[in-house]
């Protein structure tokens, strides 16, 4: 009898694709039909013979040609690298992975690629890469152009890139003195997780003053009185990996060796047998607690705040003054409905905007009262606060025609003037960025310029080699509405458009420079009796000097 020996699965080839596991199961087969053809009956024939030998020599070609290594050999695996931006004054981050950093290699086989630029707070999905040595950099988009060549390098380093290794990247500190960390992380894949329903995980500490905490984690429907140290941890180290059963936890966090809570997450679910790291970072929102956590897994990146964070805002007050607000003189007063019988705010002039006010998270009724007599302007206006979060109420007068028979005639005597205007005030919210770039800037554009001309504004941020036209930065605002938009550092002539009936106005022009001192900005557009053409602009940064 002929022995055939059986087929063994390469693991790293089977895993990377080299033989994958289609063609694993082919040569599985083959070798099921050479034993079938070879005991098939109890006499053997010359021909069954020579026909089971030919299909193991092709076998064995085909196997051969397939591995092409054995279990022992590693240069066809895999490994993984992503990028964590923690540096909170960088713009978004570019990761390019080189296999040569010389700009003349033409090698067709070269490897280089640049990835998704990543954001403060953000992370890469796992990269995957064949195991080898690579050099990679870090670097931001400082032109128009998004190009390789065009990025302005902020650190370079080489990375041995390991089999079933994630190589996660940490930028953090300051984007001028940049501190890079690569953290080793196995990967896990561990059948036993699914059976069991466990999830694995580590926690890294990244918070900026550099102090050792305690973390702790309990049960959803526990208390910290019945939370488990998960352990003590400095700064920038990486915990070993934890094995937890899937369900729904609450977080802790303490300084070490301290029994004070400074961090209490809200109900986090881990619900698959996945690798997470829960990252414990500085916090920039409005509530006390120093600390921020994010859940890290293969794919993505989740914030969470301080479950008991307060939250801020500040109003500002765009109401002018008109004939039909009696009493009213450019002044008002803003009342929280339940919280005081005092005014939150006991008197905001025209074009101005208030200090921050501090409070626990939750929903509010807002008033407004004329400041001279306390007659209502406002009542009954819906001001939520999240946890952590910082805001600003816009208020604003908006008149409407009265048409009192309701026939669509607003000039019932036919003098040309309108019979009857009534003025009411509205608010708006905007939620602050807490951006902190030093290379580029949030604008947010506030739109309350209320004409019967047109229904929208278009705002050009116009650089020295550009024309409205040409202009890169530009967006289109309707009224009542908000838009967004981050520019870099530079010096800006800013026009204010309008079409009106065919022909484009501007309403207000004016000049704006970045740098690396200024703040993330709110643009206000509204009508003025003051202005020569009838509109203004109003700038001013979206966090107050307090905060």
């Amino acid at each position: 009898m002929i022995a055939i020996p059986k087929i063994k699965k390469c693991k790293d080839c089977v895993k990377l694709g080299t033989l994958t596991p289609s063609y694993y199961l082919l040569l599985h087969n083959i070798r099921q039909q050479i034993v079938a053809t070879l005991h098939n009956g109890k006499q053997m024939t010359i021909p069954n013979t020579l026909h089971a030998l030919k299909i193991c020599l092709a076998a064995s070609i085909l196997l051969f040609i397939l591995l092409g290594c054995d279990s022992s050999d590693d240069n066809s695996s895999e490994g993984y690298v992503k990028l964590y931006n923690l540096s909170k004054d960088s713009p978004s981050i570019y990761l390019t992975v080189d296999e040569n950093l010389s700009e003349d290699n033409d090698d067709n086989d070269h490897f280089e690629k640049t990835y998704t630029a990543i954001a403060y707070g953000n992370a890469n999905s796992n990269i995957s890469l064949t195991s080898q040595d690579y050099f990679y950099q870090l670097a931001w988009q400082n032109e128009d152009s998004a190009t390789t060549e065009d990025l302005s390098v902020i650190y370079e380093n080489s990375l041995n890139v390991a089999a079933d290794i994630i190589h996660m990247i940490v930028l953090s500190d300051s984007v001028l003195s940049p501190e890079v960390m690569v953290h080793k992380i196995p990967v896990i894949d561990d059948e036993d997780d699914t059976s069991n329903d466990l999830f694995n995980l580590r926690v890294l500490n990244m918070h900026s003053n550099q102090q050792a905490i305690d973390f702790y984690f309990s049960k959803e429907n526990e208390s910290f009185n019945e939370a488990i140290l998960v352990g003590q941890y400095s700064y920038q180290q990486l915990s070993d990996n934890h094995k937890l059963d899937q369900d729904d936890y609450i977080f802790y966090i303490t300084t070490a060796g301290s029994d004070e809570v400074l961090f209490k997450s809200s109900s986090i679910a881990f619900a698959y047998s996945s690798q997470n790291i829960m990252i414990v970072k500085e916090n920039s929102g409005a509530g006390t607690s120093p600390y921020l956590l994010d859940k890290m897994s293969d794919s993505q990146v989740i914030e969470y705040v301080d479950a008991e964070a307060e939250a801020q805002f500040r109003a500002y007050n765009g109401v002018a003054n008109h004939e039909e607000l009696e009493s009213y003189q450019q002044t008002f007063a803003l009342h929280i409905n339940g919280v005081s019988d005092a005014p939150a705010i006991t008197s905001l002039p025209y074009g101005e905007v208030s200090d921050a006010l501090t409070f626990a998270s939750g929903d509010y009724s807002v008033d407004l009262t004329s400041t001279a007599d306390n007659i209502p302007l406002l009542s009954n206006h819906l001001l939520s606060l999240m946890e952590n979060t910082n805001k600003t109420l816009f208020f604003y007068a908006e008149q409407e025609y009265v048409d009192t028979d309701d026939d669509g005639n607003i000039d019932e005597n036919g003098d040309g003037i309108i019979d009857e205007i009534d003025v009411n005030l509205f608010s708006l919210i905007v939620e602050n960025s807490l951006l902190t770039s030093i290379y580029e800037h949030e604008i947010e554009i506030v739109n309350l310029i209320q004409s019967d001309d047109f229904s929208q504004v278009s705002v050009f941020f116009v650089r020295q080699d550009e024309t409205i036209e040409s202009a890169t930065y530009h967006s289109e605002i309707y009224y009542k509405n908000t838009s967004s938009m981050v520019l870099k550092n530079n010096s800006y002539h800013v026009f204010v458009v309008a079409n009106d009936n065919g022909s484009t106005i501007i309403l207000n022009s004016f000049e704006l420079i970045l740098n690396e001192q200024s703040d993330e900005q709110f643009l206000i557009l509204e009508t003025s009796i003051n202005s020569p053409t009838g509109y203004k602009t109003t700038l001013f940064s979206q966090i107050s000097e307090q905060e």
